[in-house]
C-alpha cells in the first residue's frame, strides 16, 4: 500500500494522539510522527471511527507540539529485522542497539505481531530442558515447546532466580541438533536490574546465547507492549528459520499488564475486574500462544513468563488468566525466603502439568516420575507433621512422626536450599533418593521394591 501523510493532530491524549479527517488508514498500521527538530517517534494505529485515528506512540507524548507535527502511515505493520548475529546482543524494544555496537540490518524482517499456529501443526511438547535446578528439574520438570510461568511476589528473588535459569540452562542434543539459545524479554526493568542482568550475562559468558530485549521502568509503557512481541518474533525466526531450539524469558508480566490498562484507560475502554481491560486474557493468550513446538520443524520455542502476585494473591486477574493459559507454575514462596532458603520454590504448590512427557526413561531416567512421586508425598507427610506439632508440640509427635517432620526439614535445607549452585538432573535425582534412605521403608509407597534396592543407600552407608 502507498503511504500517506498527515499533518498536524487535533487532540493528544496521555501517549494517545487523534487525527480527524483521514482515510485509508488500517488498524495496527505502522507510523512515524516527525517532530521539528527532534527524532521521528514510532507508533501505531489503535482505533479507526470513520474517519478519526488514534494512535499509539510507543516513546510518548511528550514535548510535542500538535500544529507542527506530520505523520507517516507505511500502510503495513510493524516489521523487526532478524538475524543469528542477533545473539550475544542487547536491544531496546524497538529493536535499537542498547550495547555499542551497530544496528542489525538484514535481508530478513518479521512482522512482530507473529502468525497463528495452526493448532493441527502443533507436536506435542516432549523432551526436557533442564535448569540446573532441583526443585524444578525433578520435582516440576520444564519441558520443550512448555509454557511454564513463575508467580513471585514483592521482594522475592525472582531476578536471582532467573538470571541462575539464563546461565545454567542447557538441553540435550536431540535428532542431532544441538544448537539452542535464550531470548530475554525484561519489561519495566529498574535501571540496578538491567546492569545486574548486564553484569551477570557478561561475567558468566552467558551473553552469547542470549538476545536481550530491554524496556527500562524509565521508558514509556507504551514500548513495553512492544517487548514480549520483539522478542517472540526473533524467537520465531531462529526457532522456525534457523532451527535453534528457544527458550524465552519474559519478565514481567504484571509490568506489562499494568501498561495495558494503562493505555486502554488512555482509550476509554470499558474497565473489568481491577481496572484491567476486558481483552486482556485474549491479549495474553496471543503472546503465550506463539511458543510450541511445529510439525515439519527442527527447532522449538519454550516460555517462561514472570510474573508478580499483588500482595502475594494468586487470584489477582494476572496470574489468574496465566494459570488459565499455561501449563502450569512455579510459585516462588515468602516463608521459605524469610528462612534464607534459596530458591524458595513452593514445591507442593508448584505445577508442572506437562512434566510426565519429558521424564523417565529416554529422557531423564527411570527412576525419576517414581523418585519424584515419592519426594511429593513423603515432603507433604512431613508438613502435616509440622503443622500438628504447632498444635500439641514437637516433643509430643510419635517416632514415625518425628521422622517424617525432620525428613521436611532436610528436605528444604538441602533439596530445595542449593543456593547459586548448579546441579545436573543426576545429582538433583541421587540427592533425593539420599534423603529418602531416611525414612522408613513402610514409607516408601510410590516406588517400587527394584528401585528400593537399587538406589536406597543400605545399612552403614553414608546418609544425608
Amino acid at each position: 500500500m502507498a503511504r500517506i501523510n498527515v499533518k498536524g493532530v487535533s487532540e493528544i491524549r496521555g501517549p494517545l494522539i487523534v487525527i480527524e479527517n483521514v482515510s485509508g488508514i488500517r488498524m495496527g498500521e505502522y507510523l512515524e510522527v516527525k517532530l521539528k527538530g527532534k527524532p521521528s517517534r514510532k507508533g501505531r494505529v489503535l482505533a479507526i471511527e470513520e474517519e478519526r485515528v488514534i494512535i499509539l506512540l510507543y516513546q510518548g507524548t511528550y514535548e510535542i507540539d500538535k500544529d507542527q507535527i506530520e505523520t507517516e502511515f507505511f500502510g503495513r505493520t510493524m516489521q523487526l529485522f532478524v538475524s543469528e548475529d542477533m545473539i550475544g546482543r542487547i536491544f531496546n524494544s524497538l529493536g535499537e542497539p542498547l550495547d555499542g555496537l551497530p544496528s542489525i540490518y538484514s535481508d530478513e524482517y518479521r512482522d512482530i505481531n507473529g502468525s497463528p499456529i495452526n493448532p493441527t501443526s502443533r507436536i506435542y511438547p516432549k523432551d526436557y530442558i533442564e535448569t540446573g535446578i532441583s526443585s524444578i528439574d525433578s520435582m516440576n520438570t520444564l519441558v520443550r515447546g512448555q509454557k511454564l510461568p513463575i508467580f513471585t511476589g514483592a521482594g522475592l528473588p525472582n531476578n536471582r532466580l532467573i538470571g541462575q535459569i539464563v546461565k545454567q540452562a542447557r538441553i540435550a542434543e536431540i535428532d542431532g541438533n544441538k544448537k539452542f539459545a535464550i531470548v530475554f524479554g525484561a519489561m519495566g526493568l529498574t535501571m540496578d536490574d538491567y546492569i545486574y542482568f548486564q553484569r551477570l550475562f557478561e561475567e558468566t559468558g552467558t551473553l552469547n546465547k542470549v538476545v536481550m530485549f530491554t524496556n527500562l521502568a524509565s521508558d514509556s509503557a507504551a514500548e513495553r507492549l512492544l517487548t514480549p512481541r520483539v522478542a517472540l518474533t526473533t524467537a520465531e525466526y531462529l526457532a522456525f528459520d534457523k532451527d535453534y531450539h528457544v527458550l524465552v524469558i519474559l519478565s514481567d508480566i504484571t509490568n506489562y499488564c499494568q501498561a495495558l490498562r494503562e493505555i486502554s484507560v488512555s482509550l476509554e475502554t470499558v474497565p473489568s475486574r481491577k481496572g484491567f481491560p476486558g481483552y486482556m486474557y485474549s491479549d495474553l493468550a496471543a503472546i503465550y500462544e506463539r511458543a510450541g513446538i511445529i510439525e515439519d520443524s527442527q527447532g522449538s520455542i519454550t516460555l517462561i513468563a514472570n510474573l508478580t502476585m499483588p500482595n502475594d494473591d494468586i487470584t489477582h486477574p494476572i496470574a489468574d488468566l496465566t494459570g488459565y493459559i499455561t501449563e502450569g507454575q512455579i510459585i516462588l514462596d515468602r516463608s521459605l525466603h524469610n528462612r534464607g532458603i534459596y530458591p524458595p520454590i513452593d514445591v507442593l504448590g508448584s505445577l508442572s502439568r506437562l512434566m510426565k512427557d519429558g521424564i523417565g526413561e529416554g529422557f531423564t531416567r527411570k527412576d525419576h516420575p517414581s523418585l519424584s512421586n515419592q519426594l511429593y508425598a513423603s515432603y507433604a507427610e512431613g508438613l502435616d507433621k509440622r503443622k500438628l506439632a504447632e498444635v500439641i508440640g514437637r516433643k509430643e509427635l510419635n517416632r514415625l512422626d518425628q521422622i517424617l517432620y525432620e525428613f521436611a526439614d532436610k528436605f528444604e535445607e538441602i533439596y530445595i536450599n542449593q543456593g547459586d549452585t548448579y546441579r545436573n538432573i543426576e545429582s538433583s535425582l541421587n540427592i533425593g533418593w539420599s534423603l529418602l534412605s531416611n525414612l522408613p521403608e513402610s514409607e516408601l509407597t510410590k516406588v517400587s521394591r527394584e528401585l528400593i534396592d537399587e538406589h536406597i543407600l543400605k545399612e552403614g552407608g553414608d546418609s544425608v
